[in-house]
């Protein structure tokens, strides 16, 4: 029996929700009132029997630290195997402040890990993708093509102005990638979107790690896949379930705002036999207090409602004052919202403090953001 280990990138894309990340990782944004976004990544691996997971961090991971644990949430804390933190390997000659910016570059520092597992394959996955994946069928079907390295792939329709940063990958009718290219704002229509979800061999991966080390290859897409398109086999893996990626602030916003349908969260959260798991923490319910309203909403334990809360979502500990109006909005953990107070199209981080009688409102394109720790 095929055995794999997960590989995850916990800091690859940082610079694109600045905001979110001052303070920590793209893997530990919060998301969906009581979830990280490393859930999605590790519940995957999990769901999937990989049970042998190295995490690799750069830099602000303390919280990540906080939230992993021994994981024992994921059933991860094993002696064997298990999820293993996998901090930067810092030599005189890369102790700079970007120790890394790519994966290339990242898989560099953990070479010594990957050489001393024991598995037959490797699954590398970033935390920036939303999604509940069998990962199972993605290995079972790289091991029948006999494919050297296989993408999971979803057909979406890009326009010019709608681009994301996404990757499009082009193949032929065998599912064999012909190209791989950066979305530049000039394709149209239904495209094949690179999930960043990666499955090889695992001495496959040693020798590109190898390779890349002996000629300066720094970008995994661009001067691995792109350049060996003619004589190696890349194969794609079509997925045809709910994906989100967040690649700005806004993003993070609208997909955070999805989670509002039903059908969104059924695809995400109800899938059988593939729950999505998280640190549990125990808290006391939430309270309603008479006269509040609370509509098409999503709320965590531990909040106190007084005013009216519509179409947002509010995490743990969130209180919400006498006559005050939160709508369109997203409250991170312990967010305290006076009285008489309207929030409309507002990302307030963890531990936030918003005195009475504030008004504040952005767009659902541009959200009013508001650092962690921060009183209005």
């Amino acid at each position: 029996m095929a055995t794999a280990v997960g590989i995850i990138f916990s800091n690859i894309h940082d610079n694109n929700v600045a905001e979110l990340t001052r303070r920590r990782t793209m893997a530990s944004v919060p998301f969906g009132c009581r979830y990280r976004l490393i859930d999605f990544t590790l519940s995957n691996l999990v769901n999937s029997d990989i049970t042998h997971v190295g995490v690799v961090t750069n830099h602000n991971y303390e919280s990540l630290m906080d939230h992993l644990g021994t994981g024992k949430d994921w059933d991860l804390a094993r002696r064997s195997g298990g999820i293993k933190l996998l901090p930067p390997f810092i030599t005189a000659f890369n102790s700079g402040n970007n120790i890394y910016n790519t994966r290339l570059e990242a898989l560099r520092g953990i070479i010594e890990f990957v050489s001393s597992c024991n598995e037959d394959y490797v699954i590398l996955a970033d935390c920036d993708t939303i999604c509940n994946i069998d990962l199972s069928e993605i290995l079972g079907s790289h091991i029948e093509s006999g494919a050297d390295i296989t993408m999971a792939v979803k057909s979406m329709y890009i326009t010019p102005t709608i681009r994301k940063g996404y990757e499009i990958i082009e193949s032929d009718e065998e599912g064999r990638v012909t190209d791989i290219a950066d979305c530049a704002g000039n394709v149209s229509g239904y495209k094949d979107v690179n999930l960043n979800i990666w499955v090889m061999r695992r001495k496959y991966l040693e020798n590109i790690i190898l390779d890349s080390t002996a000629h300066g290859y720094t970008n995994l897409s661009a001067d691995v896949i792109a350049k060996n398109l003619s004589r190696s086999d890349y194969r794609i893996f079509r997925y045809d379930g709910y994906f989100a990626s967040i690649n700005t602030l806004t993003d993070y916003y609208m997909c955070s705002m999805d989670l509002l349908s039903s059908s969104t969260r059924d695809g995400l959260f109800n899938v059988k036999n593939r729950p999505v798991y998280t640190k549990v923490k125990n808290s006391s319910p939430t309270t309603y207090h008479d006269g509040c309203e609370v509509r098409n909403s999503l709320l965590a334990d531990g909040c106190v409602i007084e005013g009216v809360v519509e179409n947002s979502i509010l995490f743990r500990g969130v209180k919400v004052g006498k006559n005050t109006v939160v709508k369109n909005s997203i409250l991170m953990a312990d967010t305290l919202v006076g009285e008489n107070v309207s929030l409309n199209c507002v990302i307030a981080d963890k531990d936030v403090v918003i005195r009475d009688g504030r008004v504040l409102s952005g767009h659902e394109t541009k959200p009013f953001f508001i650092d962690k720790l921060t009183v209005v």
